[in-house]
């Protein structure tokens, strides 16, 4: 077998997301006796592993890199600077990977990488004021106000938060406010399970009322999907359906019609990861947030959009 040149393997290393990022560093660490240390909470970067990973622990250091070592960390927002100190005092540079970390001294790390979830409610607002004005949306009850019902995700969690915030903030400051009501919002745990539960109970309270499904996950989603048929309804056409992460799940519930459109989270961070990294290691300034690219997917272009996806 050929061997790979640095540039190549490199090259192979950005293509990997955090989690086959811990992967290979696992397999490092039984090959070579790079070491891991110990672990912490870690947090969802978003796709269909959103639930599994918010309960995964680890913490990945990469010790084979001389002197100047580059710690990277996964951690949710409710973590208080676990070993930060202590790898500052050792000259260690920080790099946060995929969630926030609550830190009042932020000299503890150089960066921070991950997705904007603020962001990403923001843009399924203004997505979905958008659609509603296209489509002339009309409420199903006869009423004046489009209702909506929201699956939130776990209790706490970055993405549950962010996303709550975007969207709300979002729709507060829009003109076309009036013309929305948040009916009803429950965790749905980021689960399809769950979801298929909590919209299942939305639908026995709300009935007719409802008019547009807001899911802050796809898995969530289309869980709904399945409660909305055994109701007798169309999901995506009697019911509007907004969901987050961009799996390939729903991309192809929205090729059938049974969704309408889905606010990408990007886990796709290890060529962030490692360009950040490399500049560290040569003494470069970094900018101490950097954001990954994410992109709002419509049904119309679910059909051309899935082959490339990657997730």
């Amino acid at each position: 077998m050929a061997k790979l040149t640095t540039a190549e393997f490199i090259d192979a290393i950005k293509e990997l997301s955090v989690l086959e990022l811990n992967d290979l560093v696992k397999a490092c660490e039984e090959e070579f006796g790079v070491s891991a240390a110990a672990g912490v909470v870690v947090a969802a970067a978003g796709g269909d592993a959103a639930a599994a990973e918010e309960k995964t622990e680890f913490d990945i250091e990469l010790t084979e890199v001389g002197p100047n070592k580059v710690k990277v960390i996964k951690v949710v927002r409710e973590l208080t600077g676990l070993g930060l100190k202590e790898a500052k005092d050792a000259k260690i540079p920080v790099i946060i990977v995929d969630r926030d970390l609550k830190v009042e001294d932020d000299s503890l790390y150089v960066a921070k990488i991950g997705t904007n979830m603020i962001t990403e409610g923001e843009k399924g607002f203004e997505w979905l004021a958008k659609y509603a004005n296209e489509k002339q949306l009309k409420p199903r009850d006869g009423g004046q106000q489009l209702n909506i019902v929201v699956l939130e995700g776990t209790v706490g969690s970055t993405a549950a938060l962010g996303r709550t915030k975007g969207f709300n903030d979002a729709m507060a400051a829009s003109p076309d406010k009036a013309k929305f009501n948040i009916l009803a919002s429950q965790t749905g745990e980021f689960t399809r399970q769950k979801g298929q539960e909590v919209m299942e109970s939305f639908l026995k309270s709300y009935g007719s009322k409802i008019d547009i499904l807001v899911a802050q996950n796809d898995d969530m989603a289309l869980g709904a999907v399945q409660a909305i048929e055994a109701a007798g309804l169309k999901p995506g056409k009697d019911i509007t359906i907004l969901s987050f992460d961009g799996v390939k799940g729903i991309f192809q519930a929205m090729i059938e019609g049974k969704t309408n459109c889905t606010v990408e989270c990007n886990p796709l961070q290890g060529e962030l990861l490692m360009e950040t990294a490399k500049k560290v290691l040569a003494g470069e300034k970094v900018d101490k947030i950097v954001y990954v690219e994410e992109g709002v997917f419509p049904a119309e272009v679910a059909e051309a959009t899935l082959p490339s996806r990657k997730y």
